[in-house]
Parts: structure tokens; C-alpha cells; sequence
């Protein structure tokens, strides 16, 4: 089948295969490669889908890019890639009033797609239990940071453990900075091999921007976002915009040349996390060797969390978890006193920096993260307890390794060109 009959044609059937996805997630213009103890070859080149429509895509520029997804392994479903080529219209999403999923929603259909499917709901869900930290390395002087990211997807009806496939996004933004960023498929309910599994409609694959969980730019300003317990937060300043979690992340991955500079950007909207069960918080460096935590606090947990603080400046701020941190929150359930969520994996890492006087080879932070990597059934962290990526960036160089699954003997690289 050619590809512009692949396009076009058999949108008659789409509705019955059509399963609509939605998120936030960007990144960044880099280049990815593959390295494995036992390599056998180049990579072959990702199978091309024959069936996989993009049911709510007409224009050509728009199919180029969803059918140019690279599966890095070939044909095993676990990890892709892509250029993200179309403008996503960030300034228009910054102005949508985008205040949680619903209102993403929204902005999805009415600027990214080119058609609805008005039988069928947008799904999308979002959820982060991960460890991070920052450190500058002592055999090169590069700062680094490391990051996992852990979720433990089940399914609702068997309790069955879905395999999730991992999607790197780069971005170069016309006026913006160029960047790479890292998607959960899942959480638009993409699985493992979605791409050419005969049923999965791809038009979800235009989200991708408005859907990571991590990533970098080019002057080497990285971030990551991490779950909390409690309440959502939800800032209600009349005379500012209004931006979401993962809307607010493309923002300044786009455009925030340093920490100092996205905390700028972060004073001038209102930040809203909707999900009722949790709220999250940023954790971020740059290449200059300066980093932050971002929580949005409230010691009245009975309350929507809504008041911005940053924490840096000393080494036990290097690392972070999914408890709060700040001394506001620090007497309450979600706070560093009497919260178990992330508190083994906080203590390893505080222990190991420690250890290594806050200054660590490529080596040794890799070794950190594997020692707070999580396996599929931890607890007392079973829900989230199962590390789908590591990822070591070097924000000097501005490239990065990633491991999926804790294999370490296979790593993938990514930079900026």
C-alpha cells in the first residue's frame, strides 16, 4: 500500500478502531543512538504501519510526521522517536486558560487536530513517583542530573502489569529554543507496540509536547516533574494566566535559558494541578551548575496547595523524592516528617551524595539511580513502585543516556545538533 493511500484512505472503518489520547509532553531537536553489551548491527529501520490510521489527521505535513516515529530497537515497541516537525501553537496553549486536563483536552482538539470523532472521549491520565538529583561530576567538571521515572501501570479489570512504550520528542521551535523531552505512552493509552499494532490510532501522537515528564534544551536547562501526596495544586491569582503542569514544562523547556530564568516564568502564571488524589512538584538544573526544587505548599492540607517556593542553595537540596521537602509542609502527612512516599529512596540518595561529598563521576550517579531504581512489586511502594527509565544528563554537553526497564547493559543516547 502506498503511503498517501495509507493516509487517506479507509477512514470509513476509523471510528471503530479509533481510540482517542491526550496529553502534554516536549522536547527537544537531539540525535539518538543505541548502545548494547552485545550489539548485532545497525538498528534496522522502524516497520512502517499499514493499518495504524491517524483518523483525525488530514494534512500532509501533519501524517508525515506521525508516520516518521522510529522504533530504536527495531521492531519491539518499547521505545520511539520522533522529530515533532508542526508548530503545537505554545503561545496559543499558554492562553487557553489550561487548567487541567479537561481544558487540554480542549486546546488538543480545537488547535493540534484537524477533525473530531465526536462518538468518542479524549482519555488521559498523569502520574509521576520518581527520584532526582543534581551533582557536578569531578573527573570533568560537566554538571550533571539524574532522574527515574517510576510508574507502575496496571490493568483496571485483571491487575495485570501494561508494558509501556517510552516516545522521545525533539523540538526546535520557530523563536524558541530547541529541545528533547520524554513521554509515557501509557498515559494516553498507548502500549508497548502501538505504532503498527493494527488498531491503535495514532492521531494522539500530535500531543506529544503537551506531554513530558523530563527533559532538556539546548543551553542545558533540564527538568522533571514528580508526584505528591495531598491535594492538587491551584493558584487563583485574578491577574495572571493561568497554565498547567506539562504546559507549564514545554514553556520553559522552550524558552528558559537557566533555572533562574524558568522560575521567572513560573512567577507570571498561575499553577494548576488537577488530579484530585495528588499534586506535584519540579525539579530542575542548568548547565551554570545551579538547580532548585519548585513546591507549591499549603500546611492546611485541607486546601488546595498554592503558594510557590523554591528551595536550593545547599547540598541536602541536591535530591528529591515524592514528599515535600519545604519546612512549611514538613509537620504534615505529606511532609518529610511523616510521609513514607519516596522516603527509602530519599535517604539512599542523601546517603550516597554524602558519601561522595555532593560530587560524582558519570559512574557513580548512574549507580545512584540503579540503587533507587525500583523492581515491579517494592513495597511499600507497589503502585508506583517499577522504574520504566534512568536517565543521566549531562546539561554541560547537553546530552544524555537513557536506560529502560533497569537494563543497564543497553543504553540510549540522545544530544542536541
Amino acid at each position: 500500500m502506498k503511503k498517501e493511500d495509507r493516509y487517506y484512505n479507509g477512514k470509513k472503518n476509523a471510528v471503530s478502531r479509533w481510540k482517542v489520547l491526550v496529553a502534554s509532553f516536549t522536547a527537544m531537536m537531539v540525535c539518538g543512538s543505541c548502545t548494547d553489551d552485545n550489539p548485532s548491527g545497525p538498528t534496522p529501520p522502524s516497520p512502517v504501519p499499514t493499518e495504524n490510521e491517524a483518523a483525525m489527521i488530514l494534512k500532509k505535513d501533519k501524517l508525515d510526521m506521525i508516520y516518521s516515529l522510529v522504533d530504536l530497537e527495531g521492531n519491539k515497541g518499547r521505545i520511539y522517536e520522533m522529530n515533532y516537525t508542526v508548530d503545537y501553537k505554545l503561545d496559543e496553549a499558554l492562553n487557553f486558560g489550561i487548567d487541567g486536563t479537561e481544558r487540554l483536552k480542549q486546546f488538543v482538539a480545537l488547535n493540534l487536530m484537524d477533525t473530531i470523532i465526536k462518538t468518542k472521549g479524549m482519555a488521559l491520565s498523569y502520574d509521576a513517583g520518581c527520584s532526582a538529583f543534581a551533582c557536578p561530576d569531578k573527573s570533568s567538571g560537566d554538571y550533571l542530573m539524574g532522574r527515574n521515572f517510576d510508574f507502575n501501570h496496571r490493568d483496571k479489570e485483571t491487575n495485570e502489569r501494561v508494558m509501556i512504550p517510552v516516545i522521545a520528542v525533539h523540538t526546535a521551535p520557530k523563536g524558541g529554543k530547541k529541545s528533547v523531552s520524554f513521554v509515557d505512552g501509557q498515559f494516553v493509552d498507548y502500549k508497548q507496540g502501538f505504532y503498527n499494532d493494527g488498531e491503535s490510532d495514532l492521531s494522539m501522537l500530535m500531543a506529544l509536547p503537551y506531554l513530558l515528564l523530563d527533559g532538556i534544551n539546548e543551553d542545558g536547562f533540564a527538568i522533571s516533574v514528580l508526584k505528591l501526596d495531598g491535594l492538587p495544586t491551584r493558584q487563583v491569582d485574578s491577574t495572571k494566566k493561568t497554565t498547567f503542569t506539562t504546559v507549564a514544562m514545554r514553556m520553559l523547556l522552550d524558552r528558559a535559558g537557566s533555572v533562574n530564568e524558568a522560575l521567572e516564568m513560573l512567577d507570571k502564571y498561575n499553577m494548576c494541578m488537577d488530579k484530585d488524589t495528588a499534586s506535584y512538584h519540579f525539579f530542575m538544573a542548568d548547565a551554570k551548575g545551579d538547580y532548585a526544587i519548585v513546591e507549591y505548599t499549603n500546611p492546611d492540607t485541607l486546601k488546595n496547595p498554592c503558594i510557590k517556593e523554591v528551595l536550593r542553595g545547599v547540598d541536602t537540596l541536591r535530591y528529591v523524592t515524592n514528599f515535600y521537602v519545604s519546612p512549611t509542609m514538613k509537620e504534615t502527612p505529606h511532609g518529610s516528617k511523616y510521609s513514607s512516599h519516596g522516603k527509602r529512596r530519599y535517604n539512599d540518595l542523601k546517603e550516597g551524595l554524602a558519601r561522595y561529598k555532593y560530587n560524582v563521576t558519570y559512574a557513580q550517579a548512574l549507580g545512584l539511580m540503579q540503587t533507587v531504581a525500583q523492581g515491579p512489586d517494592e513495597e511499600p511502594e507497589k503502585s508506583t513502585g517499577f522504574t520504566q527509565w534512568t536517565e543521566i544528563y549531562n546539561l554541560s554537553k547537553k546530552r544524555l543516556t537513557m536506560n529502560i526497564l533497569r537494563e543497564w547493559g543497553k543504553t540510549f543516547e540522545f544530544g542536541i545538533e
